[in-house]
């Protein structure tokens, strides 16, 4: 994955209207969810914005409340492809993350608030990755039409050997058949999405029926 820089300001001032102020002047609230439990009552240094969430069974997790420029951020939104996002805070920290969820708002569609996940080298993350298509499938050759049903799948792997995309090659996809998230493996990662969702398909056109039909009644 390519890395996408982010400067985030730490914020101790929360509650709806310090975040409506924060959206006046072109920022927005965001949150950074640690992927690292620690043990409670946690004895550790806490930062600007930190603080504990419990989780059960004596843990907890380190929750960071921040806020990121909109121009800042943009790139990162608007893009179709796929980022680990180093997240440089106030303080001078820097913390890897993906991000995991944005929340617009209904009417106007404006950014209301962003989720990031903490990620480490040495422990998988989840999250869903472009899918490409490839090649010349043969049931497009006798007439039918190729159609894309999952633009995106689900995969589990270390952040460093996530692609920045998945692409499936089609060539030896017939009219008619389908290539199914169970018959696809890519190296390095695992693929969470169900194994009976279709990724893709070639489905028969009515001129594609009618030729067939034609051929069939020419045949007797």
């Amino acid at each position: 994955m390519k890395t996408f820089e982010l400067k985030g300001t730490p914020r101790e001032n929360l509650g709806k209207k310090m975040s409506k102020n924060l959206r006046k002047q072109g920022m927005i609230p965001a949150v950074l969810y640690g992927q690292e439990p620690v043990a409670l009552p946690y004895t550790g240094k806490m930062n600007a914005g930190e603080k504990l969430v419990e989780i059960g069974d004596g843990k907890g997790i380190i929750v960071t409340d921040f806020s990121v420029s909109f121009d800042g951020v943009r790139k990162l939104i608007y893009t179709p492809e796929i980022h680990l996002v180093s997240i440089e805070m106030g303080d001078g920290r820097k913390v890897n993350a993906i991000l995991k969820e944005i929340q617009f708002h209904a009417v106007s569609d404006a950014i209301l608030h962003l989720d990031f996940q903490e990620v480490f080298a040495d422990k998988p993350i989840e999250m869903h990755v472009p899918v490409t298509l490839s090649g010349h499938a043969v049931g497009v050759k006798a007439g039918g039409k190729l159609t894309q049903a999952m633009r995106k799948l689900k995969v589990k792997g270390l952040a460093e050997q996530i692609p920045e995309k998945l692409t499936v090659n089609v060539d030896h996809l017939e009219l008619g058949k389908t290539i199914k998230v169970g018959e696809l493996q890519f190296d390095h990662v695992e693929l969470i999405s169900p194994k009976n969702a279709v990724v893709c398909a070639v489905k028969m056109t009515r001129a594609a029926q009618s030729a067939a039909g034609a051929a069939a009644a020419a045949g007797k």
